[in-house]
């Protein structure tokens, strides 16, 4: 009789338990089930981005100094010249002619002096033994200081005809290229008639002027970034990138090199300019771009996926699962997005669990089944019950 009433006892227990599992399992089942991940540290770069146009960093243009027949044309349209190189030949006679009568000139003027030395020479000793007057004295006197004088004027005389005749001879103030002449062989040029005979472009290196707004500039400023002034303490540099005429991304950064200390009023902006060097010649002064300022790195900032942030009236909200597994709703201070990342400010820590996907399923305080989101199989088996 006992031995009936111990196994009759046995199946209850049994029962039991094995009731007591499947609600725990069905219980397990009917938590709603989301993908979390922890927060990430990056080093988060911060851009402005503005339109700018690009400038040669030295543009010449040349100009004749003096009046005459253009005789000849030196150089090729278009390609480069160097510094100091002859560019064009104006007719040189009259200011030849000019250079020859400045010299015979000053050799009048030095004769006429040297004659004048002899006579002050001559009638010094004569005036101190009595046998000149004062008068021839300083009528000698005064000759000799007149014909200095001329040797002065003559020297003038001949350093500017001499300038101009060097005028002639038209040349590059710099290194570049070269425009196309605005002149033919033959005209006449000087100063108020076809003056400009060309153009010269520095372009090895260029600058890109853009604006920049005034809110910008302050962010800039509260993290210690003065643009135009080089800080060696940072790891970084407030670099710029621009973009080529087919919207490809120039190679080569440019380092900003100047601000203008004053914001236009009208405008709300001000200037800055960035230099880049131009070996290849693909960046054409007058051309506009698009100029992407780095402004900031914040450094190890805490992101998240920028689905994981729901906004409301209240402001910015992620859900986290404590590690009791319930759900919190989080007020959190968002900073810059980069892309699908968003920066917060506060109200995260670095070793939470943000639900990143299923966040619509929860209410504060419920309790969740938490995957983590590199759990591969795990995702796809719940899924997977999920559709079931």
């Amino acid at each position: 009789m006992n031995r009936k009433r111990l196994a009759k006892v046995s199946v209850i227990l049994m029962a039991f338990v094995v009731g007591m599992t499947g609600c725990r399992h069905k219980e397990e089942q009917q938590l709603p089930i989301v993908i979390v991940d922890k927060p990430a540290k990056e080093d988060v770069q911060i851009f402005g981005e503005y339109v700018g146009r690009i400038r040669a960093a030295s543009f010449v243009e040349i100009h004749a100094r003096v009046e005459g027949f253009l005789e000849e044309m030196l150089f090729e349209e278009g390609k480069r010249v160097k510094q100091n190189e002859p560019l064009f030949i104006i007719n040189s006679d009259q200011y030849r002619a000019r250079v020859e009568k400045a010299k015979a000139q000053l050799k009048k003027s030095q004769a006429q002096a040297a004659k004048a030395k002899r006579d002050v020479e001559r009638l010094t000793p004569l005036y101190e033994q009595h046998a000149a007057s004062q008068l021839d004295l300083d009528n000698a006197v005064a000759a000799l200081e007149d014909a200095e004088a001329d040797i002065a004027m003559s020297k003038a005389d001949l350093d500017q005809a001499e300038m101009e005749l060097s005028y002639t001879v038209v040349t590059s103030p710099l290194s570049g290229y070269i425009s196309e002449r605005f002149v033919d062989v033959g005209a006449l040029v000087g100063p108020g008639v076809n003056s400009k005979l060309a153009e010269v472009v520095k372009s090895d290196t260029v600058s890109v002027d853009f604006q920049m707004t005034a809110l910008d500039y302050l962010r800039a400023e509260r993290r210690n970034v003065r643009f135009g002034e080089r800080d060696t303490t940072r790891s970084w540099q407030p670099t710029v990138t621009v973009t080529l005429a087919d919207n490809s991304e120039y190679p080569v950064k440019g380092i900003v090199d100047f601000a203008d200390p004053q914001v236009d009023p009208q405008t709300g902006t001000f200037g800055v300019r960035a230099e880049l060097a131009n070996p290849d010649q693909k960046l054409l002064p007058g051309q506009f771009t698009k100029v992407k300022l780095l402004l900031d790195v914040r450094e190890r900032a805490i992101v998240v996926p920028r689905k994981a942030l729901s906004i409301e009236k209240g402001g910015a909200f992620i859900y986290i699962i404590r590690r009791d597994d319930v759900a919190e709703k989080r007020y959190v201070q968002i900073g810059p997005e980069i892309g699908n990342k968003v920066v917060i400010e506060r109200g995260l820590g670095e070793n939470e669990r943000v639900v990143v996907e299923g966040y619509h399923k929860l209410t504060p305080g419920v309790k969740a089944h938490a995957v983590n989101v590199n759990d591969e199989k795990a995702i796809q088996a719940l899924r997977e019950e999920e559709v079931q």
